[in-house]
């Protein structure tokens, strides 16, 4: 009997879904709309519109994994449950207070994302706990118990317990939580110690208080997500991608959801990184555009870029600081509001502009005619000849060239002085250059050097934009992948199940005991390895240790890798590591172990990169705007999967989802493994 494994991207305008048939190491791809107000609905439908093609799939749908912006959304927009937190007293202002670094120090107004919960529900209590672990004060079990009655009689549906010191030990924590469940009061806890048991007590008030922020809301979602399933006969595991890039069960997600907020991004991440090896390029950069947002991600070496200074709701764009930590792992990329239902505007002051705003799934683009009146990216597109309504109706979606028309006439073309043409070439013009200017800022942040980088461009409209984006950028070669269109959901079954467990260890480096390192390391690798067991129960498991380092003084520290427990080998690491981050080392400074961390993972198998048969396919020509010419020019129009040589440019090469558009003076050629290469003539 057939198996199959789906994987499923639930973007702001569109969910993707990839459809992978074990035996066979066939796919099969799909998009439908989003629902954004039940999320739920568009996985569902994608769901039930494969099992028409594959009626045997409820009973033979082995594992489904997928991502979600619930997290991410919820927290932007504000839209998760009622929170408070409980702290030790005197702590309650830290989430306000922040670090009391200025991201800007010329500017003296300067805004910060105002906190997720309002101080009226952030309440201090009794109890202590030194920095060592000992006990200071106990906590008052009748006053905690009271202030719990009186929360839950407020209406709050989660709360965020973050003890100062619960990194060294969790009991006054744990406490609570046991306090209520003694009393019977039901609302959600996320304690600190669970959530993030680290040093640096801002990023920890933070992350555990947007963990309970989020957790109802998750756990709704994923119990409706379950229950649809069981209804339609798919007995199937439920996985969801984390923001570090590794797999996990529903469970999981359910306890830390906070881990998800970048969840849908990653998956193109890791399949973008994963075919750069096989195409030959340790450094690439991974751009995806969708229906609502671009992103960005700079590949090094082979590895995807891990941070635990992620921050979210920053309040501009490109100042660190300015958001909401969350220091949990996560995928370092860029992510801007810059996709094909952005909308277009003329400001007061007679500029164009495109995005952030976006014109989602509902409505959607005026061209698309379900209600929307603003012209977007894709209607800009649609005039411009890249895209072709006979393809947008293999999926029930009729394009409306004269609405798009309009939408353009009314809100840029006639404000500006141009023609529809003019006005729409212009919107491509400025959602290229703010794609650009984003992945060039975010290079230079990070060291990265593009143009000795390939491009792997995907999603809805990545492909049709990055020709002009990496010229824009002086990349020399993109690499646009089968299936492009929802790569993402390909990344999802690519993934092997991980987690990282951490906890902070604060301990001079020449005076660590190593038999002790190895037991609390021991700890780390059980509860690792538990919640990995559980997401692959049979599979192999592999262990990575790493220890967050800096020499004594310093602020930041470093993750370094530990290929052995001895102080010898940790400290050449760390000077290793040190020289190739800062360029020196002192040899006269004693170094500082802050935080142990172990990552596990198991073994998995998914999709691999081969490619599909080439099909006999008529071409055809078609009018469509070159950027480097400024002008419409004839295009040669053809299939991604019919291309057997050399295919120059000007060209238009047409996946299901997705257009790739080959400009002037540029090139393309098919990998045997199926993907396009592209010379891009800069």
């Amino acid at each position: 009997m057939t198996k199959y494994r789906i994987g499923c991207d639930i973007g702001g305008s569109f969910t993707d879904f990839i459809l992978y048939e074990v035996a066979t190491g066939k796919i099969e791809t799909l998009k439908v709309a989003t629902t954004p107000e039940r999320p739920e609905d568009g996985l569902m439908n994608g769901i039930d519109a494969l099992t028409k093609n594959h009626p045997t799939l409820p009973e033979n749908l082995k594992v489904l994994i997928h991502g979600t912006t619930l997290v991410i959304n919820a927290i932007l927009e504000r839209k998760g449950a009622k929170t408070a937190l409980l702290t030790t007293e005197g702590f309650r202002d830290i989430i306000e207070t922040r670090r009391e670094i200025r991201y800007d120090i010329y500017d003296i107004r300067q805004e910060y994302p105002k906190p997720i919960v309002p101080r009226n529900l952030r309440i201090g209590t009794a109890g202590r706990i030194a920095s060592d672990g000992s006990e200071v004060t106990p906590i008052d079990p009748t006053e905690v118990t009271e202030i719990l009655h009186e929360l839950s009689a407020q209406g709050i549906e989660s709360v965020s317990v973050c003890f100062i010191n619960a990194y060294a030990n969790p009991a006054h924590e744990a406490q609570v939580a046991e306090i209520a469940r003694d009393a019977g009061i039901d609302l959600s806890f996320s304690l600190s110690s669970d959530v993030l048991p680290e040093i640096r007590e801002f990023e920890r008030f933070t992350t555990t208080t947007l963990n309970a922020y989020v957790k109802p809301k998750v756990d709704k979602y994923l119990a409706g997500v379950e229950r649809a399933l069981s209804e339609r006969g798919h007995g199937v595991p439920l996985y969801l991608m984390q923001s570090g890039g590794g797999v996990i069960t529903a469970e999981t997600a359910r306890q830390s959801p906070v881990r998800l907020a970048e969840s849908g991004p990653v998956g193109g991440v890791l399949a973008a990184r994963n075919l750069a090896r096989l195409a030959g390029h340790s450094d690439a950069i991974a751009f995806d555009m969708g229906g609502t947002t671009a992103k960005t991600c700079l590949i090094r070496k082979g590895e995807m870029p891990i941070t635990r200074s992620y921050e979210v709701d920053r309040v501009h764009r490109f100042k660190r600081g300015s958001g909401t930590p969350l220091a949990v792992p996560t995928v370092d990329l860029i992510e801007i509001g810059a996709g094909g239902g952005s909308i277009a505007q003329v400001d007061t002051l007679g500029r164009l502009k495109v995005g952030p705003e976006s014109a989602v799934a509902d409505p959607g683009p005026a061209c698309f005619g379900r209600g929307g009146t603003q012209p977007t990216v894709t209607d800009a597109n649609l005039i411009l000849g890249f895209l072709d309504p006979a393809e947008f109706a293999a999926g029930g979606i009729i394009l409306d060239r004269d609405a798009a028309a309009d939408a353009i006439l009314r809100e840029v073309a006639d404000p500006l002085g141009l023609d529809v043409q003019q006005a729409a070439a212009a919107i491509i013009e400025i959602v290229n250059e703010n794609m650009s200017q984003a992945a060039r800022i975010y290079a230079a942040e990070n060291a990265g050097d593009l143009t000795e980088t390939a491009m792997v461009a995907f999603g809805g409209g990545g492909p049709l934009h990055a020709m002009e984006v990496a010229r824009k950028l002086k990349i020399p070669k993109i690499i646009v992948p089968e299936a492009a269109g929802v790569f993402s959901a390909l990344g999802f079954l690519m993934a092997a199940p991980s987690y990282e467990v951490a906890r902070s260890y604060p301990r001079r480096l020449d005076e660590v005991d190593e038999g002790a390192l190895t037991t609390v390391i021991g700890e780390l690798r059980d509860q690792a390895g538990a919640i990995i067991a559980a997401s692959a129960p049979d599979a192999a498991q592999h262990f990575n240790l790493f220890a967050d380092l800096r020499y004594i003084g310093q602020g930041h520290q470093l993750r370094v890798p530990i290929d052995e427990i001895a102080r010898g080998s940790i400290a050449e690491n760390f000077a290793h590591a040190y020289l190739e981050a800062y360029g020196y080392v002192y040899d006269d400074m004693q170094i500082e172990i802050v935080t142990l961390r172990v990552e596990a993972t198991a073994d998995a198998s998914g999709p691999q990169f081969t490619a599909s048969d080439t099909v006999a396919s008529a071409e055809s020509n078609r009018t469509i705007w070159d950027q480097g010419v400024q002008a419409m020019v004839p295009h040669r129009v053809m299939r991604f999967d019919a291309i057997t040589d050399r295919i120059d440019g000007p060209a238009l090469i047409i996946q299901p989802g997705t257009s790739i558009h080959l400009g002037t003076g540029a090139y393309a050629e098919r990998h045997a493994l199926g993907w396009l290469e592209i010379n891009t003539g800069v």
